[in-house]
């Protein structure tokens, strides 16, 4: 595409995709192949010496996954991007250029359960160490730093919480700090949300939810804003100082504010091997064209939803942002004013036995362990995905006891309420 300004649904069609010019297909060409031919010896030594980009293999780079990374992007506002095999591969992939055995990352508790156990129980057989604050108090980041720290983590939209935060309050506190602020920004989608606007270093993506938006593709993405200096701090030696593995090649010299991206590719990808399936990438791209379409009518029929249980004689209480009644409304308006989303949870008056009820009463509802779909999805965090955690570690995630999460979908809305409502008064009976 040209330099010419585009609407976000027109760089959501087109960007990253032109015509294929060998064949004049316009849609994107699935790229299943494992290797690619080179035109000579020279060729070859220039692209695994990092002097021309091209494609080598695809566990580093694959054509379709390469228009997947420029769109997604573009969409972000960023500088480049890394598609990998899953989000929770994403997260790891994230951290891995940044980290060392005795570092430290402080993390929101505000975030999906999977990254909490994560961070507490994977993350410290790398030697990594994570201090998980109370981000509703961005002053939390700045007492937990220690020498050790490399990075801030937080959900600009928090699952299954609902949770904003305050990105430029956590950011200014990364800067005056000297690390780089990674974003999860799964949830909010570009469209509703660019955390890099905001001050955010690195954008993440469970690629598997809204990007692609109907359920059938696992995907991650790392996006890089390219406006952190690498070099400044003396801290990341992986991306500003000497790699052996390419004769002491200094990333942040050599590609500037693409140094990050092309570690990723070059030595993430290549030594860890979370690569992203071409077909999934292309899955993902036909969702992405059509994202600001679904979460207009995700956004606009979740909030009728929260309305509705807002006033339900069942539900205790509704933690949807988008509501004047909510604690994160205002952090709402600010950083995503076309609507909160479509993830958010309520409490069921009778606690964990209600809750499972219910779940196990609807019809229309899909009970997964999932969100982002185009389909309304129900799940019980506290007896599936944040069952490793202990009560009080899931109260502070949001997913106690009488916590249901809805995904709420695109189907008529009063179709979406009714099922609710049978569910409710089962549950209740």
């Amino acid at each position: 595409m040209s330099d010419k300004s585009y609407g976000f649904e027109t760089l959501s069609v087109h960007a990253g995709a032109a015509p294929d010019p060998a064949t004049g297909a316009r849609a994107q060409p699935i790229y299943q192949s494992t290797a690619y031919v080179f035109e000579d010896a020279d060729h070859a030594a220039a692209l695994f010496n990092l002097q021309t980009v091209g494609f080598i293999y695809s566990r580093l780079t694959n054509p379709t996954n390469s228009a997947l990374e420029t769109r997604l992007a573009t969409l972000e506002g960023g500088r480049g991007c890394t598609v990998t095999s899953s989000g929770h591969a994403a997260q790891v992939l994230a951290l891995f250029p940044l980290m060392r055995p005795g570092n430290d990352v402080v993390a929101s508790s505000r975030l999906y359960g999977g990254s909490i156990q994560q961070m507490r129980n994977t993350y410290p057989k790398f030697g990594w160490t994570a201090h998980i604050v109370d981000a509703d108090q961005p002053d939390n980041f700045k007492r937990a730093v220690t020498e050790k720290t490399q990075a801030f983590f937080i959900e600009s939209l928090a699952n299954p919480g609902g949770v904003i935060s305050d990105i430029e309050a956590i950011a200014r506190i990364a800067e005056s700090v000297g690390v780089p602020l990674i974003v999860d920004n799964t949830l909010a989608t570009p469209w509703l949300c660019k955390p890099i606007d905001h001050g955010a270093t690195l954008v993440l993506h469970s690629t598997t939810k809204f990007l692609s938006g109907n359920g059938t593709s696992m995907g991650g993405a790392v996006i890089d804003s390219g406006r952190f200096d690498w070099a400044k701090s003396g801290k990341f030696p992986s991306l500003a100082g000497p790699e052996p593995a390419y004769h002491g090649l200094n990333f942040f010299e050599t590609f500037g504010d693409m140094a990050y991206t092309f570690h990723s590719h070059a030595v993430g990808l290549r030594d860890l091997g979370p690569a992203q399936a071409p077909f999934n990438s292309w899955l993902t791209m036909l969702g992405v064209e059509t994202l600001g379409l679904r979460m207009e009518r995700h956004c606009s029929n979740a909030l009728e939803v929260a309305r509705h249980l807002e006033k339900h004689p069942a539900v205790a209480w509704v933690n949807y942002a988008g509501l004047p009644s909510n604690k994160y409304h205002a952090l709402a308006k600010k950083y995503l004013p076309r609507g909160a989303g479509s993830v958010f949870t309520f409490g069921v008056k009778g606690g964990y036995e209600v809750g499972v009820k219910v779940v196990d009463s609807v019809e229309l509802f899909s009970h997964v362990a999932n969100i982002g779909d185009a389909k309304s999805l129900i799940i019980h965090p506290a007896s599936t995905t944040h069952r490793q955690l202990s009560d009080e570690q899931r109260d502070a995630a949001g997913a106690g006891a009488d916590v249901i999460r809805l995904s709420i979908g695109i189907e008529t809305v009063n179709d979406i309420i009714a099922d609710l409502d049978q569910a409710l008064a089962k549950a209740a009976a």
